[in-house]
């Protein structure tokens, strides 16, 4: 959308994620028809949310700009009222923020379901080309001049997309992307195209530059936790509430990683700066709960994980989980995790290769539980095993360290009293 706004148009405000741009996914409103202030005008999709946008004035709408399905930058025109209404507030991204985004100013996320994508400082005093650092760096990666490229962002800053377009347009790529996908037309009749939008957009974005940045490494093991399903059961009876493993998992991660067993776990509680260089390690533990929806994987976030007990986990575990599929969840309870815990084993599966939820250093996944052989006192016998997958980024954690904190986690899953308080 690149028509130029006019006094009569209101354009796409940020809607308080940081995003450049929202896919929309229907119209409340038509051609002709008169609305008041705060009238729903049309529903969006970030990569973080389904958003109603609400119209900043009165008015008749003159034009609706895009058609379901279509991307619309932030600061572009979404509808134009009829020219004669009372004075609007069109062009002004900043107008109806505090409706869209009532909760308090925070630093602008990077666009992505499961963590920050890119820096977050912009070169605004630079006489160069307006891009984060990351943006700047994915240039260099792909051998593109930022400098001569055109930005579609805000202000003319240059985005990701923006990047990527001007490396697609060079000869060796057009060459390539033709020879790559020109397929016959037999093949092409039984295909179908389907385009990367919104949460989907941002997991690829995000998974890409995890793979690119963090140097990832995983060990596992399994668990025995016959007597953690059996406390299981009896805290259900107990409360009258649904308490799956995870909520003891989560608990046992915020046990090793906050420091009860030892303080050189707490390097698994940490961000990587790369833009600085450095290690942020932090001493609160913002816990990350990845989240299989019908949009793509969330990574809803449990703030201070590590100062509640495990049934207050499992309800936050349960609420966080469904207002991501319902997509009800606040775009600020998707970011600020410091580590992640993906617990797949719900839908199959044993092990698996985690991908580092960036810029954390590290993420544990947890299989799907079974009945194995085990040995106790040298005696052969059946229980329930839990397989684990803990995942780390070598430059900021060894693997001694990683397999010991592994080591650790087991441990109070096979003596799960410890994770419970004191009667």
């Amino acid at each position: 959308m690149s028509t130029q706004a006019t006094s009569n148009d209101f354009c796409l405000p940020d809607l308080g994620e940081g995003l450049g741009d929202a896919e929309l996914i229907e119209w409340c409103v038509k051609i002709g028809q008169q609305v008041q202030e705060n009238d729903i005008l049309a529903k969006m999709e970030t990569a973080k949310a389904l958003v109603e946008v609400p119209s900043p004035r009165a008015g008749v709408i003159a034009v609706l700009h895009g058609k379901p399905g279509d991307a619309i930058k932030v600061g572009s025109p979404v509808v134009t009222f009829k020219s004669g209404n009372s004075e609007p507030r069109a062009g002004n991204a900043s107008s109806t923020r505090e409706s869209l985004a009532p909760e308090t100013e925070r630093p602008a996320d990077a666009g992505s379901v499961v963590g920050s994508l890119a820096g977050s400082r912009d070169d605004e005093s630079s006489a160069h080309a307006r891009a984060t650092p990351a943006v700047r760096r994915r240039a260099k990666d792909l051998g593109v001049d930022i400098e001569i490229i055109t930005g579609s962002g805000i202000g003319g800053r240059v985005m990701l997309q923006d990047v990527e377009a001007a490396a697609a347009e060079s000869p060796r790529q057009r060459m390539a992307s033709v020879s790559a996908s020109a397929p016959s037309p037999a093949d092409e009749s039984d295909s179908e195209r389907v385009p990367f939008r919104g949460v989907r957009r941002a997991i690829a974005e995000h998974l890409r530059y995890s793979v690119s940045h963090a140097v990832h490494y995983t060990v596992m093991d399994e668990a025995d936790v016959t007597a953690l399903d059996e406390l299981r059961r009896r805290l259900v009876l107990a409360s009258n509430e649904k308490i799956t493993l995870l909520p003891f998992v989560a608990a046992a991660v915020c046990r090793v990683l906050g420091g009860a067993c030892g303080a050189q776990f707490r390097r698994l509680n940490s961000t990587v700066d790369d833009d600085h260089q450095e290690i942020i390690q932090h001493r609160v533990i913002h816990l990350g709960i990845a989240t299989d929806t019908e949009a793509g994987l969330m990574v809803p976030v449990i703030r201070n994980a590590g100062a509640m007990g495990v049934l207050e986990i499992s309800r936050q575990i349960a609420g966080l989980a469904k207002a991501a599929r319902d997509r009800s969840i606040p775009p600020h309870r998707l970011t600020g995790s410091t580590f992640t815990i993906s617990n797949f084993g719900a839908l199959g599966g044993r092990f698996g290769t985690p991908i580092i939820n960036y810029p954390e250093a590290g993420i544990l996944a947890v299989g799907r539980a079974h009945e194995g052989v085990i040995v106790r006192q040298k005696m052969l016998g059946v229980g329930k095993l839990l397989p684990l997958s803990l995942s780390a980024d070598h430059r900021v954690i060894d693997g001694a360290t990683a397999s010991t904190a592994l080591a650790k986690i087991i441990d109070l899953l096979q003596s799960p009293d410890v994770l419970l308080p004191p009667e």
